[in-house]
């Protein structure tokens, strides 16, 4: 029998694991992805384990529905920073850190809202029609009108497995721009291949984008199909952004015990 706990963040969902007795075998991609199936198995967009680390309060490690360990992830950032919470692993809830795939990140817990320091942007490409920047995952990003409208999943398809992001791939996001600092954003996800509800590593990109879009605005409310999330960050030079926080609410949803065969 395996102990799980069901998270969301804005309706990006995850299966949490407390594996800092290393009882859960991360490699294991069938596994993952069996637990990961809404259908066979709990049901999510990732799975993610916290495990022990020497000198901060906990290591992160994600992986998307398709079993595969992945890059970061900041939705799942902020599900597991909250869950660190409540089994009791964070001593000061208002200022913590924890490593992921991307490094060192801090956070901070208060009233079921979370606040998620990402890593600092450097680079960034400008194209004609879209922005394409890392802010733990990779993310192309594109400015659009009638965004309800959109076919995220056909357009985001086709941005993912271009050959010009051949081999790894991308992740997708249309965003459209509803006043100065109100952002509208849809996502494709690499690895779960379909649009979700969120992005968290995707809004941050999204941001950033519509700051070097023109909009002159560094603390963005971002809508989203889950609800509602918050960046802000500083902006270094032309290329360069720090001090980026990603905010919003990371609930649990239930926990309970499945029979692995």
């Amino acid at each position: 029998m395996l102990e799980f706990y069901k998270y969301q963040g804005t309706g990006n969902d995850f299966v949490i694991i407390d594996n800092r007795k290393n009882t859960f075998d991360g490699s294991d991609e069938k596994l993952v992805n069996f637990l990961c199936d809404r259908r066979f198995g709990i049901g999510a967009d990732g799975l993610m384990l916290l495990e022990n680390h020497d000198t901060l309060d906990f290591t992160m490690r994600y992986y998307n529905s398709d079993g595969k360990e992945a890059s970061m992830c900041g939705n799942g950032g902020r599900c597991i920073a909250a869950f660190a919470v409540h089994i009791g692993v964070i001593s000061n809830p208002e200022d913590f850190t924890f490593m992921a795939v991307d490094g060192e990140h801090e956070a901070s817990y208060k009233d079921g809202i979370v606040s998620l320091k990402m890593i600092d942007v450097n680079e960034i490409s400008s194209k004609d029609s879209y922005f394409f920047l890392n802010t733990g995952s990779p993310h192309y990003v594109r400015f659009c009108k009638h965004l309800e409208q959109f076919d995220v999943v056909k357009e985001g398809a086709q941005v993912r497995y271009s050959d010009v992001f051949k081999p790894g791939g991308t992740n997708a996001n249309f965003v459209e721009e509803l006043s100065d600092n109100h952002i509208s954003v849809r996502t494709y996800e690499r690895g779960v291949e379909d649009e979700t509800l969120a992005c968290g590593t995707g809004v941050v990109a999204s941001a950033i984008s519509a700051h070097l879009n023109g909009n002159a605005a560094t603390d963005y409310n971002i809508t989203v199909k889950g609800g509602e999330l918050q960046v802000r960050f500083e902006r270094v030079d032309e290329q360069s952004f720090k001090n980026i926080w990603l905010i919003g609410p990371a609930k649990q949803v239930f926990k309970g015990t499945i029979t692995i065969s």
